[in-house]
């Protein structure tokens, strides 16, 4: 796996704030150190979970974790808790109101790993992280805004005394994450543009991403993801298409090779690929449909086949 960074611009980052950028597997995770105690924003997917742990103690130092936040329950942003919870067991979990039931009851389907075809080990939640109040990270009282689109229950958390936005996967640099509820067949690219709006309302000037590196150009980020989501509202057919790649592309982070033939029996058990295939590509037989994905996906560069093997690219 690639090797962890801190995200290049600390200066632009306040005092106590540590950015550990991780790739795509596993999504960053923020750190944050005061005299309130230390936390940790995000934890990353469950296969790296040990390096998770070693980072955040590398991060912390001498001081305890006491609080894990989670900005979203997709596998990539809580696939740690378990582990960090293992790890320190006196520290308390806060996760965006509406699933704090299904996380009680387990309802893995619910959570969407069942469906995406996605491991996350078994966490407790002890609090929810409410729109419209704050939390103290840091030393600075970071306000939580609620973030749907992507995910419905996400939150992002903002700053205002350095503007400085942790935007989860509401806005990368050059885009925003596969908006899950149209998948379903809920109607959400509204609540995606309503989200940039908010966004853009609070003015950031130091974003950190789900994914990808620390960035200070918010209003070209934003209008990126405009441009993107107008493309995806004009074609709802190209979005699906981008989440069916994302879902293989994701597993092939995650498994590094594989085989063709093993790749289709866990598309052909994984719920989205049927429910992508139904509502879209019904043109076509589904075993032909992940065929020409997996194509296209070695035509990017971003899977290598020898043989019927298969490689992360």
């Amino acid at each position: 796996m690639p090797a962890p960074s801190t995200a290049p611009l600390t200066a632009s980052l306040p005092p106590g704030i540590t950015v550990l950028e991780r790739g795509w597997l596993s999504a960053n995770n923020v750190v944050c150190l005061g005299l309130e105690g230390a936390t940790v924003v995000d934890t990353g997917y469950c296969t790296h979970s040990d390096q998770t742990v070693a980072l955040v103690q590398s991060a912390l130092g001498a001081q305890p974790l006491q609080r894990i936040l989670n900005t979203h329950l997709h596998s990539d942003h809580c696939g740690g808790n378990a582990a960090l919870q293992v790890a320190w067991p006196g520290a308390t979990t806060h996760i965006p109101p509406g699933q704090m039931a299904q996380v009680t009851q387990w309802d893995a389907y619910a959570l969407s790993y069942t469906p995406t075809g996605q491991d996350c080990p078994r966490f407790k939640a002890d609090a929810a992280l409410q729109p419209g109040t704050t939390v103290r990270l840091a030393e600075r009282d970071w306000q939580v805004h609620a973030a749907p689109g992507h995910d419905p229950h996400s939150v992002v958390l903002f700053e205002p005394q350095s503007a400085t936005l942790i935007s989860a996967d509401a806005l990368w640099e050059n885009g925003f994450g596969v908006v899950f509820p149209e998948l379903e067949g809920t109607a959400a690219f509204d609540a995606v543009a309503a989200t940039l709006d908010v966004i853009e309302r609070l003015g950031p000037r130091t974003v950190i991403p789900g994914h990808g590196p620390v960035f200070t150009d918010a209003p070209r980020a934003i209008a990126a993801a405009r441009q993107r989501l107008q493309s995806f509202v004009a074609a709802p057919r190209k979005h699906a298409l981008y989440a069916a790649k994302v879902l293989l592309k994701y597993k092939l982070l995650e498994l590094q090779h594989t085989t063709v033939p093993a790749l289709q029996q866990w598309a052909e058990g994984t719920p989205y690929f049927g429910m992508l295939h139904r509502a879209h590509f019904a043109d076509q037989p589904q075993t032909a449909w992940l065929h020409s994905l997996v194509a296209d996906l070695e035509r990017s560069g971003a899977a290598l086949r020898r043989g019927e093997a298969l490689h992360n690219g």
